[in-house]
């Protein structure tokens, strides 16, 4: 799976940084921010968008949906809006997962 763990926590993340954390375009975000109403980044005064770690999460829900499971927009847009809740239960445990498999092959690779 491509997520990446953001190397610094911050309170906001450009596009370019969220589209380098899930390996895809930033016109793919856009175009996904569009698409599904959970995803709502701010915007500056510039109207550069700014995502939260809140966002990170939606888009990781979204990207498990459409990249890895297969669905389709309109069918990941349906299963958000009957399952949010189960979807975002799902994504933190595949996040705690990916977190885990790293750890152990760092620790693999001490020994």
């Amino acid at each position: 799976m491509p997520y990446k763990k953001p190397k610094i926590e911050k309170i906001y993340y450009s596009i370019s940084e969220v589209a380098e954390i899930f390996d895809v375009n930033a016109s793919l975000i856009r175009y996904w921010e569009n698409e599904f109403s959970i995803l709502k980044p701010k915007k500056n005064k510039k109207g550069n968008r700014l995502f939260t770690q809140k966002d990170l999460d939606n888009l990781f829900v979204i990207y498990n949906l459409v990249k890895e499971r297969g669905y389709t927009l309109q069918g990941a847009k349906e299963y958000l809006k009957s399952n949010t809740q189960d979807a975002e239960e799902k994504a933190q445990v595949i996040k705690s997962l990916i977190h885990i498999k790293e750890y152990l092959l760092k620790v693999k690779e001490n020994l």
